[in-house]
């Protein structure tokens, strides 16, 4: 049997990449009561029920928090439901479940499908006003990750922002498609929906602001929110969106991660996901003439069986009632979701992906360089290898990550830029920290690798990361500038070096570059041979 291709599987879970991304890696609240927001209270009225969270330090937390019925039995492959309201007070010390994946960000894996969980965290200081709501959603490619992975204390004290993280469906349990299933392919995407629509009726009982939501992700949990920016589902559920290292244009060559990996895309036509789940339920024994016996079958296979193939759908689909057009198409004609934009990449994105392309621990050989790049471009390999001589580099593997970087990463990060420009205001960014926490030691120089900016904003893994003194001044801008934009819909307004929109109509768009002792502007376009790679996806390479 054959799963599809993972354009962000990360080796296996010995690998070097695992390392670094597992180190980096009773009473009924219908309505919040007015002392409900109150900084010290770690008792919280939901429209579900009364929280019980933890103070520590300037913050208090709440884990755990259901925004939806488990997505189990009848209703796995289903839109979201509503949650059951609860009696008494709710434990919210510890975070729900992680929503079933394979081993790789969670040690174990997880094989859970009651995981629709969200966890809110404030600071306990005292505001006479509501804060902003940064709504986050994680990474992991849309087959590993939690919500509770990703400590926002720094960002909530420092940004002055409530900030809820959430879980949402992976997999195949998240974008699976089948002929005659409704919804098909989107199912991870109504998760985040459902969450949103939980932070519009609880925000104001955490302090927070509800006409003031920022929804942020990074990676997939980037491609997520573009996506919402392209769904009529989400209209009015957020007020800004914030980017990091994933849009909507995201796409990858041949080989990017793995040897043999087909070019793809990170969104597909619900035909082709539906295409993909026939031949699936072929070999897993369920198909059929009914579409109604099939998904039958499928709902009755345990999650154990599905395990081992459920990395073979981590592409949402469109042409759905929750993503009717392509967003291209929708951010072409202005009809998506307008709301100001923050949006970038790292500097050096693929580094993370090619330090274990030899099996796990070890970066591409020359020799597999040499092979891949007469695989991948063919008649055109010395076209791209004019454009990045092997000589420039330190290895073949340096190499081949600055061509994935540019054609994968930051090619489509501008494409989507220069197409919402045309309507809504939008701030780019590059994070290019050359040496960021968990960076070395490594078999090659990583830079500032995929995932590299977090450690600004997120404790991950319960692991702080150890900066240098210009680390640590740079990831307090970085706070500023995320909480100004999640205050006002500007960056520039949080003091520190200046960041001017990005004006798509400019000969050189205005992309600030972020790095210890060195913000300022940066030609992401000349830096990444955009041009280049702009003319070659046109000639169909």
């Amino acid at each position: 049997m054959t799963t599809q291709p993972t354009h962000l599987r990360g080796p296996r879970p010995a690998s070097l990449v695992m390392i670094l991304v597992m180190a980096i890696a009773a009473a009924l609240g219908a309505a919040a009561p007015a002392g409900a927001a109150s900084p010290g209270r770690t008792v919280v009225a939901t429209d579900g029920g009364l929280v019980r969270g933890t103070l520590d330090g300037g913050t208090r937390s709440f884990q755990g928090i259901p925004y939806a019925a488990p997505p189990v039995g009848e209703l796995r492959w289903r839109t979201p439901e509503a949650a059951e309201p609860w009696r008494g007070v709710r434990d919210a010390t510890t975070p729900g479940p992680a929503c079933a994946q394979n081993e790789g960000e969670l040690p174990g894996g997880s094989t859970s499908e009651d995981c629709l969980y969200l966890n809110v965290t404030t600071p306990t200081a005292s505001t006479d006003e509501p804060r902003p709501v940064i709504l986050w959603l994680h990474g992991g490619g849309f087959f590993m990750g939690a919500g509770h992975n990703y400590d926002p204390s720094r960002l909530a004290t420092r940004g002055n922002a409530v900030v809820v993280t959430i879980n949402y469906r992976l997999g195949m349990f998240g974008f699976l498609g089948v002929p005659g299933l409704a919804d098909s392919g989107t199912f991870g995407l109504a998760d985040q929906q459902a969450a949103m629509a939980w932070v519009q009726r609880n925000a104001v009982a955490f302090g927070g602001d509800p006409d003031n939501v920022t929804l942020a992700g990074q990676s997939a949990g980037a491609v997520s929110t573009c996506a919402q920016l392209a769904s009529p589902g989400a209209a009015g559920l957020f007020d800004r969106a914030i980017m990091q290292s994933g849009s909507c244009d995201l796409a990858w060559l041949d080989n990017t991660v793995y040897r043999g990996q087909p070019a793809d895309d990170i969104l597909l036509p619900v035909e082709t996901v539906q295409e993909r789940g026939r031949a699936l339920a072929t070999d897993l024994g369920c198909m059929s003439d009914n579409p109604d016996a099939v998904l039958e079958c499928l709902r009755a296979l345990p999650v154990e069986i599905l395990k081992p193939v459920m990395d073979g759908f981590i592409q949402p689909a469109y042409g759905t009632e929750l993503l009717p057009v392509a967003p291209s198409e929708a951010f072409s004609t202005g009809a998506f979701n307008r709301v100001p934009v923050l949006s970038g990449h790292t500097r050096d994105e693929s580094t993370l992906e090619v330090v274990g392309y030899e099996g796990g621990t070890a970066p591409m050989s020359e020799q597999t360089y040499g092979e891949v790049m007469t695989e991948t471009f063919g008649d055109d390999r010395a076209a791209v290898e004019e454009v990045y001589p092997r000589g420039e580099y330190e290895s073949g593997a340096a190499a081949w990550a600055a061509i994935a970087t540019d054609a994968k990463w930051a090619s489509g990060q501008y494409e989507t830029s220069l197409a919402l420009s045309r309507f809504v205001p939008v701030h780019q960014y590059e994070f290019s920290d050359p040496a960021p926490p968990f960076s070395s030691p490594a078999p090659m120089t990583m830079g500032a690798y995929h995932t590299s900016d977090l450690w600004s904003f997120f404790a991950l893994s319960g692991e702080e990361p150890t900066f240098t003194a210009e680390q640590r001044r740079l990831s307090e801008q970085m706070i500023d500038y995320w909480a100004a934009f999640a205050a006002t819909g500007s960056p520039d307004r949080a003091g520190g070096p200046a960041w001017p929109r990005f004006d798509g109509a400019a000969n050189t768009p205005y992309v600030q570059s972020l790095a210890p002792g060195a913000i300022g502007a940066v030609d992401v376009a000349a830096e990444h041979h955009l041009d280049f790679w702009r003319q070659h996806q046109s000639a169909g390479g």
